[in-house]
């Protein structure tokens, strides 16, 4: 029997999949005529890492855990927490520019807008993280467990981020410019990163502000990290920050592609 036409077709997920690596790379390439974002992106956490390690390191005391230790997963997490944002800086942008509304005009699948985005902005944090752990190292920072162990915790960091991006798509998109975008993301940034165990334990907390940092997401993924790194119980602290991760995929992402059809309807 002859084949027809719609046998060879390409199904409508192979597509999605296709139209979303190219938006990825078109967002990559992006990235590489604009240095300045990588090079900013990597030195405010280089900032905080100094700060913390050399300012204020000497002064916080965790008891069995040198600071450096205690301070770099928290590190991480923050690195690729404020690196979210420029989801929503980028997505700002592309609706101000009215590259959206072009995206809108192409026989693309609309889901490749958005997980060409969330995907370029993960690899971008995938490397800033990288020369994070290398700068870690290089202050003090070893890993107490085995590369494995530190290898998961780096894989569980990724999949926060990538979670993370969808948050600030539907920030981006509700903005009018990328200013405003810039503006909107940093009280949440600073209620999730600054109000957590990132740089600090929770034990000399305030008891009503201690319960909101011990059940956060920040919070929880920096714990996970921790206990890849520097040894004890682990499961209950990865299947925390994998829940977490899990479940601001599942509410943000169909609220960020709703967004996006409304904003390019």
């Amino acid at each position: 029997m002859m084949a027809t036409v719609a046998d060879h077709r390409p199904s409508r997920l192979r597509l999605a999949v296709s139209d979303g690596r190219a938006v990825t790379w078109r967002n990559l390439r992006g990235m590489t005529r604009i240095p300045e974002v990588m090079v900013f992106s990597t030195i405010q956490p280089l900032i905080f890492v100094l700060t913390f390690r050399y300012v204020f390191g000497g002064a916080i005391k965790i008891p069995g855990v040198r600071y450096v230790d205690f301070l770099m997963p928290g590190v991480f997490v923050q690195t690729v927490a404020f690196g979210a944002m420029n989801t929503a800086v980028g997505l700002a942008e592309d609706l101000r520019s009215g590259m959206l509304d072009r995206f809108r005009s192409l026989p693309i699948a609309r889901s490749a807008v958005l997980a060409g985005r969330t995907i370029a902005d993960l690899v971008r944090n995938l490397l800033v993280v990288t020369l994070m752990v290398g700068v870690g190292f290089l202050v003090g920072f070893r890993v107490h467990t085995n590369p494995l162990a530190f290898l998961l915790g780096l894989a569980i960091l990724v999949y926060f981020s990538f979670a993370l991006s969808w948050v600030f798509a539907l920030i981006g998109l509700a903005m009018p410019n990328a200013e405003a975008a810039q503006a909107a993301s940093f009280p949440v940034l600073a209620l999730l990163v600054f109000a957590s165990a990132a740089f600090t334990p929770t034990n000399t907390m305030p008891g009503w502000l201690r319960v909101y940092t011990e059940h956060q997401p920040v919070s929880d993924t920096a714990e996970a990290l921790r206990a890849l790194v520097l040894g004890g119980p682990t499961t209950s602290a990865v299947l925390s920050a994998l829940a977490w991760s899990t479940a601001i995929l599942v509410v943000f992402v169909p609220l960020a592609v709703r967004s996006y059809r409304r904003a390019v309807r």
